[in-house]
């Protein structure tokens, strides 16, 4: 059964990062994943493309061709995907059944919050056996702002009832906050979205005319309680670990090794020749399901400590800490140059004494 992600976002909220970040984490894990380029307008591709919107239609085309501006060319280009479906599920079959792929989306937010073709290509994804979770990047610097904070808690409502997926708000850029001015609450405040009544001064003295709209659009996002926000610096493993842990919860993803990787305690034996996804892990599959998230960056508490509150501190820490991996690294390459020496050396006095 292929999984995957639809990598959502406003423009520069850093999903093209995030996707070329997922190919670095998941081959130095060695998990599967493939990138499909589903931008028109992007021809600046950081990642290894699996597929490319472009060998289809590009948004220069459109443009030239009907006399349509950026935005209309961006909905004509997903109304053509949509019409020529087949296109796209072709080369997803030749990815294999195993596959985890993600979708690198535009940046036009009406794709994802209202227009219907987008939507419609997620159905038959689904149909053909696709198990998506929706990825959205917001910009983690307008939590600095409070009326800024409430149009992305909108903006990520509308969002989450128009694509209709498993869904996961990230903050993305968290390493960037402290660059944008100081927080009126500490980060959990904003990724919990708590209790909302707390901003009614922020917004009352920058918008005083519509405090009464301000309110009530803040009593509609804490009616439906539906959106919060996960963290995300892509350069920090950890931040990456612990988004993925989330992401692979929402899915119902469970990595499993490859059959000759070591295996650990309470894990089912496998099965050398059947396909990964049938060679259960009990370990994986428990841990994703029910266990507590753990690890580093794992409690937003943690993440306000690295980026915010001790971001010097922390920085200086890992500069010691990536020094003193350094050493060891080099120690044990000269530990292996002097061991294959001794060994090259004894191979030519056996081939001297004719041995």
């Amino acid at each position: 059964m292929p999984f995957g992600e639809i990598v959502v976002g406003s423009p520069g909220s850093g999903k093209s990062t995030y996707c070329y970040g997922k190919h670095q984490l998941f081959s130095a894990l060695n998990r599967p994943i493939s990138i499909v380029n589903l931008d028109p307008a992007n021809d600046n591709i950081p990642y290894p493309c699996a597929i490319d919107i472009a060998s289809l239609i590009t948004l220069q085309d459109v443009m030239s061709e009907h006399g349509l501006g950026p935005n209309g060319g961006m909905l004509f280009c997903m109304e053509y995907l949509e019409a020529n479906y087949d296109w796209l599920e072709d080369r997803l079959k030749e990815l294999g059944g195993d596959a985890y792929v993600l979708f690198d989306l535009p940046g036009q937010v009406e794709l994802s919050t209202n227009h219907n073709s987008l939507k419609r290509i997620i159905d038959k994804l689904g149909k053909s056996g696709f198990r998506l979770a929706a990825v959205h990047l917001c910009d983690s610097h307008y939590v600095t702002d409070a009326a800024k904070y409430v149009s992305v808690l909108l903006l990520s409502l509308r969002a989450m009832l128009h694509l209709e997926l498993p869904h996961i708000n990230v903050l993305s850029k968290v390493d960037l906050l402290t660059q944008y001015g100081d927080l009126d609450f500490n980060l959990e405040f904003y990724t919990e979205v708590q209790d909302l009544t707390h901003l009614e001064h922020a917004l009352s003295s920058t918008s005083p005319r519509f405090a009464a709209l301000n309110m009530a659009i803040c009593e509609l996002i804490e009616d439906f309680s539906l959106v919060g926000f996960e963290t995300l610096a892509v350069e920090d493993k950890h931040s990456m670990l612990n988004l993925t842990r989330a992401i692979d919860r929402a899915t119902g993803y469970v990595f499993v090794p490859p059959s000759d990787a070591q295996v650990p305690a309470g894990a089912a034996a496998p099965d050398p020749a059947a396909a990964g996804s049938e060679r259960p892990n009990v370990q994986a599959l428990l841990s994703s399901a029910m266990g507590p998230r753990v690890g580093q960056r794992s409690d937003v508490r943690d993440v306000q400590e690295r980026w915010v509150d001790a971001r010097e501190e922390w920085d200086a820490h890992e500069k010691v800490q990536w020094r003193r991996e350094g050493e060891a690294l080099r120690r044990a390459a000269a530990e292996v140059g002097v061991d294959a020496e001794a060994q090259n050396r004894d191979l030519r006095i056996r081939e001297r004494r004719g041995l």
